[in-house]
């Protein structure tokens, strides 16, 4: 059983920043983040690959976010936030063996318990 440990969430105002980590004892392959607004479905952030490679990156959080990792830790480095940013921020893993299947991946085998991130205006 891979257990994530997630960090760095907090409050802020908007344009702040925060990095969030997460630790996977397992050093899974593939690693992402997923967030959750109230109220709103969980919807992927990014994802990164054992390599380094940056497989998936939302759209619309392109300039602002980035998701890179050292060894068994990932982090997400939120730059400019916005109210609209405030959710459960959550890492998940999968053991697969490329950076496609880790993009294409449509389910995680791993979930951490999440952290808060809430955007004062």
């Amino acid at each position: 059983q891979v257990k994530l440990v997630e960090s760095g969430g907090g409050s802020v105002q908007a344009g702040e920043s925060l990095k969030l980590s997460c630790v996977d004892p397992g050093n899974t392959r593939c690693m992402g983040w997923f967030r959750q607004a109230p109220g709103k479905e969980r919807e992927a952030v990014a994802r990164i690959y054992t390599t380094g490679s940056v497989v998936y990156l939302r759209d619309s959080l392109k300039g602002r976010f980035n998701i890179f990792r050292d060894k068994n830790t990932v982090y997400l480095q939120m730059n400019n936030l916005k109210p609209e940013d405030t959710g459960t921020y959550i890492c998940a893993a999968i053991g697969v063996s490329s950076p496609t299947s880790c993009r294409v991946a449509i389910s995680m085998g791993y979930w951490g318990q999440g952290t808060q991130v809430t955007v004062s205006p």
